[in-house]
């Protein structure tokens, strides 16, 4: 494990997203919750708070936080496109990145579980981190 005891216990935000691209079909039956397996949304929501909290057993030298904040939220930016976004926060040694970014890869990869028995062609991409706050190196943004 890599030592972090000399850093400054700081708020540290991270938020991160994944894209989901599908068909319209498999986009209307997403918005009116009918899918076989029920309501993606709000499963892929929890897969990704939870995911969040366990990224130091999925991610080697990842350390183990106490986070005080995951959220993972949902939009459309155009058809056929969700948009999941992720935020994770703490006050701690070192900074929230893959937590935000596991959060968002868990909930896309919940809703392509969810989905796939409409369609095999769903495609989950571009996965990145769009915005970090706090430590050494303080804010930074993609957009």
């Amino acid at each position: 494990m890599v030592d972090v005891s000399r850093k400054a216990t700081t708020t540290r935000v991270a938020r991160a997203r994944a894209r989901v691209r599908m068909a319209q079909s498999t986009e209307d039956a997403l918005r009116a919750a009918t899918l076989p397996k029920g309501d993606a949304f709000v499963a892929a929501q929890i897969a990704g708070i939870l995911a969040a909290k366990q990224t130091a057993q999925l991610i080697p030298l990842a350390h183990p936080l106490p986070l005080s904040v995951v959220e993972v939220s949902f939009a459309w930016p155009t058809a056929g496109l969700l948009e999941i976004e992720a935020t994770a926060k703490t006050s701690a040694q070192t900074g929230v990145e893959m937590e935000a970014m596991v959060a968002a890869s868990v909930a896309a990869l919940t809703i392509y579980d969810m989905t796939k028995g409409l369609e095999r062609g769903v495609v989950i991409e571009a996965v990145r981190l769009v915005y970090k706050a706090g430590g050494k190196s303080g804010e930074w943004s993609a957009e």
